[in-house]
């Protein structure tokens, strides 16, 4: 399991160990807020792939989704719109703004002159490819429609590249969160709905770009695909794509409680690290067993933990001269990475994987390539 911008386990991991990002997020009542935004709207009806609005079905996801999340003890839930009325788009995240929320989620579908389909989510950032740009361009355009955009977006131009640059530094600090929070959601439609994965992407949004949180901006799928569109504009598939992008949510909001425990600056235990590595899928190369080597000496160490900064599961193995020291042993690769990050966290920066087959090291790049998995 894999996306193009950073790995959702390592991912899951830096935001356990973030708690500073916690702690300035939480609020009195210990709430976590999520604020929903339905793309369009009013007299701005979005894309109008197949004769379907976008704006209707934005909405109708975003209820689905308000409803699921609602139910979740101490989320609350705030809306940009509730029903078919114009939200200018510097309007939207100040929302989220005042309410000190935890995250910001934008809802759309997407529409393109071919047949195109799939699931796309994007966070605020360079657009890294001009597909990217094209999306963001067009979901910007959306200003114009405004009677005061030029007082709200002075010098901004949403034709220019440029004007997009500026864009992302105030969302630079919750960048790998909202990674985070988009890879839970993508591959939730690629595992559990089995819709075509176009992955994790970086895109300059407006509706992002003021938010002061955690954002990402969620396509749900294709109006202009046939069978996408008819499914999106179904009860059913407006229930699927709900259903996936509050667990997505609540799974984020769950890896992040690993950090709490009443306290600032909490200790990590295995026992979170193995709750966090379940969130995750399994990454299983049949045959093959992973470990991450901490060191190499010629003096025979005593395995204990306090002889490896609090890490367990560590072995001993000789090896010509040397002992090599290795911690974790699993098929699993997205277990021995996140280990592998954790295990840089406790102070082994220069640690690493390394691979075997009954027993023989074998080459890291040569096993993730292989046809074998």
């Amino acid at each position: 399991m894999k996306t193009k911008i950073i790995s959702l386990f390592t991912l899951i991991l830096f935001v356990i160990i973030s708690s500073s990002f916690i702690i300035n997020h939480n609020n009195t009542e210990n709430q976590f807020v999520v604020v929903l935004d339905a793309g369009h709207g009013g007299s701005d009806p979005g894309n109008m792939g197949n004769g379907f609005k976008e704006k209707d079905i934005a909405l109708k996801i975003v209820l689905k989704i308000g409803k699921i999340l609602e139910k979740q003890p101490n989320i609350k839930v705030l809306y940009t719109r509730k029903t078919d009325i114009f939200i200018k788009l510097w309007e939207r995240a100040p929302v989220a703004n005042k309410a000190d929320a935890d995250l910001f989620v934008s809802i759309h579908c997407n529409a393109h002159s071919s047949q195109a389909h799939g699931t796309e989510t994007f966070v605020l950032g360079l657009h890294k490819n001009q597909a990217n740009f094209e999306i963001a361009k067009k979901e910007n355009e959306v200003i114009f429609l405004e009677d005061d955009y030029k007082e709200n977006y002075v010098g901004f131009d949403p034709s220019s590249p440029e004007s997009l640059i500026g864009m992302t530094l105030m969302q630079e600090e919750y960048l790998d969160q909202s990674i985070l929070l988009a890879s839970l959601i993508q591959n939730n439609f690629t595992n559990n709905l089995k819709r075509t994965n176009r992955s994790v992407k970086q895109a300059g949004f407006m509706v992002l770009y003021k938010s002061y949180m955690p954002s990402v901006l969620v396509e749900t799928g294709f109006l202009t695909h046939k069978k996408e569109g008819a499914y999106l504009n179904s009860e059913k598939g407006q229930n699927d794509m709900a259903r996936e992008i509050s667990n997505g949510i609540i799974t984020y909001r769950n890896s992040l409680s690993l950090a709490t425990n009443d306290s600032q600056n909490p200790e990590i235990t295995q026992e979170e690290i193995d709750e966090a590595i379940d969130i995750v899928k399994e990454n299983i190369y049949e045959g093959y067993i992973f470990k991450v080597q901490l060191a190499a000496s010629s003096r025979k160490l005593n395995t204990k933990a306090s002889n490896f900064k609090g890490l367990q599961e560590v072995v001993r193995a000789k090896e010509g001269k040397l002992f090599k020291y290795y911690y974790g042993e699993t098929p699993d690769y997205n277990k021995i990475q996140l280990m592998q990050k954790y295990a840089k966290e406790k102070g082994y920066d220069s640690c690493y994987i390394v691979a075997f087959k009954e027993g023989k090291k074998l080459k890291l790049s040569e096993v993730i390539n292989s046809s074998n998995k």
